[in-house]
């Protein structure tokens, strides 16, 4: 009797209002597991907040190994701030710590958006996912510890505004990995000597994937199976090189393996290794004396036991 293969995939999901990251992945997880047996590793690919709506790639099984691909990619979001106060967390879950009478114009805050694209220095949230000495800074700043974030570099790719109600405003934002877009907000706010808490965020995109990806809770507790994507497209960047049987084995050991073609002109990058259909792990392709070398860099379990 042949056994089913390991449930490994990612799916997209419209992570819903009030949810912490990790009580999705606690969902995507119970659902894929089978009752009485050990649940199946997963993860997700880059936090959100439980104010945050949208995308959050949750991985299952093997392709938890390739999470950073999420964490590191860039992320595009639509956010709504309030100019006319300011709270701790600098959101609307926070409490308020100070409320502003002036007002602004359209024109006002189109003047300073430039300022807030490209790179930019950033400091991250009190209340954030950062550790600090091992501990979270959000855990820090509610037992009333000082807390002190340090800057960081951040890259705005798009900044384009959608809607302006005073006090209310509508961006959507195209950045960087490490981008706090509660700061984007409180910087804002801050430049127009004004406030800036969040009231609606939502994330549209992770690493370039399209809206039209996502699932919500209810499709997924529906037709699981249907929207579970495999790892391989998952690698969707990543260039794709296929190997011989003979090769495959070898590669599945550690074993460097030279390719026939020769090195010249060839650009060093990193590979998703096929034999066929059947995603072996991942490599970087390197030039040798005279042909690519590809060195393994993850081997997948699942393939190692078929090629046995």
């Amino acid at each position: 009797m042949i056994s089913a293969l390991p449930v490994s995939g990612i799916i997209f999901l419209d992570k819903p209002l009030g949810w912490s990251s990790r009580q999705a992945v606690n969902e995507v997880m119970r659902l894929f597991s089978e009752p009485g047996k050990k649940r199946i590793k997963a993860g997700h690919g880059g936090t959100l907040d439980p104010l945050a709506t949208g995308m959050l790639p949750i991985l299952l099984g093997e392709a938890t190994r390739y999470a950073e691909l999420g964490l590191g990619a860039d992320k595009s979001y639509r956010v709504t701030f309030d100019l006319s106060c300011q709270s701790d967390t600098l959101d609307r879950e926070g409490e308020v710590t100070a409320r502003f009478d002036q007002s602004i114009t359209e024109e006002q805050l189109l003047e300073i958006m430039p300022l807030f694209s490209g790179p930019i220095d950033q400091t991250p949230p009190i209340y954030s996912a950062i550790r600090i000495d091992g501990k979270r800074a959000h855990e820090l700043a509610r037992k009333g510890d000082v807390v002190e974030m340090k800057s960081r570099c951040v890259t705005i790719h798009q900044l384009k505004l959608l809607s302006f109600e005073f006090p209310l405003v509508t961006l959507e934002v195209h950045c960087s990995k490490g981008t706090y877009i509660r700061s984007l907000a409180r910087d804002i706010g801050a430049r127009l000597d004004m406030g800036g808490c969040v009231t609606e965020l939502r994330r549209l995109s992770t690493g370039g994937w399209p809206e039209s990806m996502m699932v919500t809770e209810q499709e997924l507790h529906e037709k699981k199976e249907q929207c579970l994507l495999p790892l391989a497209a998952w690698l969707r960047n990543l260039s794709p090189l296929q190997l011989s049987v003979d090769e495959a084995r070898r590669f599945l050991q550690g074993q460097r393996i030279q390719l026939m073609s020769t090195s010249e002109n060839e650009d060093e990058r990193d590979v998703a290794v096929f034999e066929g259909d059947t995603l072996l792990g991942t490599g970087t392709l390197k030039a040798g004396m005279k042909h690519m070398v590809v060195h393994p860099a993850r081997i997948l379990p699942s393939a190692q036991d078929k090629y046995r």
